[in-house]
């Protein structure tokens, strides 16, 4: 398993939002929602995405955004347009005075416009589970990437599915949202010059099995000479290149590695701290809490505590070496 299909192998949509969005001009939607991550897919029509002060980007029919939340973003027919809706929490929508709209239009449609001709297919990660701080740090707070890269029917297939009403129609759509997620991220990805390390190295005949071995048992008991040998190389030689490319040693890549997958862990309800423990390789729940507590800043049970309560931010940031 390499890093990315790890990072991808929890996170999964369940009741994702997800519209299909209908504008005439002049509009400029400004989204408050403070969703995690949003996608946005151009099916008809040309408009402009902004979100994080950066420059607005160009739409076109085919072309994917991805918006790195909880920042709010606009989409718009020009930049210059003021706002004309703002979708508040909860996706209720509202005019610029705070005052209520109604601007439903059927089966998961929504829009000025029954006939307008831009036409967006909008999907929202919202929900626990799906895509976490260590995904969105790897992110821009606006990525586009244009249709002809993506090469994909997906868009299509997607906006198509969400006008139907059919049983079973929801699990449908969160499956289409996730496989055309993870084809965006890749491409985004692999064209992107601040790629996390993480990425980059998944083809280098060293460090990427190094990598897939760690993803794919984070709790075996490794060391870089276990490693080294695993990937047929000196101990040395592995430790030089993956600090090169990666930026840390391996150990504390591991380290890393099993404290982000557990505090992933900790958030399933019913989880022991000591089932969490022994899946991430420490051998008893006193060791995992002292690495926790000490990498962190809190314990297990209270990171555990308040997610209970509240879905909270994960913990410190640690760069795109924590996937």
């Amino acid at each position: 398993m390499d890093p990315l299909a790890d990072l991808l192998e929890g996170p999964r949509a369940r009741g994702a939002f997800l519209l299909r969005t209908v504008m005439a001009p002049p509009f400029a939607v400004e989204v408050r929602d403070e969703a995690p991550l949003t996608l946005v897919a151009a099916v008809a029509g040309r408009c402009h995405a902004m979100a994080g002060g950066t420059a607005p980007r160009a739409l076109e029919p085919g072309d994917v955004a991805l918006l790195r939340g909880p920042d709010p973003y606009t989409f718009a027919d020009d930049p210059a347009t003021p706002t004309t809706v703002v979708i508040h929490p909860g996706q209720r929508c509202a005019a610029p005075d705070g005052s209520p709209l109604d601007m439903d239009l059927g089966v998961r449609t929504w829009g000025n416009d029954p006939a307008g001709g831009t036409v967006l297919l909008v999907g929202t990660y919202r929900m626990r589970g799906e895509p976490t701080h260590r995904l969105l740090s790897a992110l821009p707070p606006l990525a586009v990437l244009p249709g002809a890269e993506l090469d994909s029917p997906l868009p299509a297939l997607l906006a198509a599915e969400a006008a139907k009403d059919r049983p079973g129609q929801e699990v449908v759509l969160d499956r289409l949202l996730d496989v055309l997620l993870i084809t965006v991220l890749r491409a985004h990805f692999a064209r992107s010059a601040t790629a996390p390390a993480w990425f980059r190295a998944h083809g280098d005949p060293v460090v990427g099995p190094a990598l897939r071995l760690v993803h794919e048992a984070p709790e075996h008991p490794w060391t870089v000479a276990g490693l080294a040998a695993a990937c047929g190389v000196s101990r040395a030689h592995l430790a030089r290149r993956f600090t090169d490319l990666i930026g840390e040693p391996p150990m504390a890549y591991l380290t890393r590695r099993r404290l982000a997958l557990a505090a992933d862990l900790l958030r399933e309800p019913g989880t022991t701290l000591g089932a969490v423990a022994r899946r991430v390789g420490y051998g008893s729940p006193f060791a995992l809490s002292t690495a926790f507590k000490r990498v962190h800043g809190i314990s297990p049970q209270t990171y555990r505590d308040r997610a209970a309560v509240a879905p909270v931010p994960a913990p410190p940031d640690s760069g795109d070496q924590a996937v």
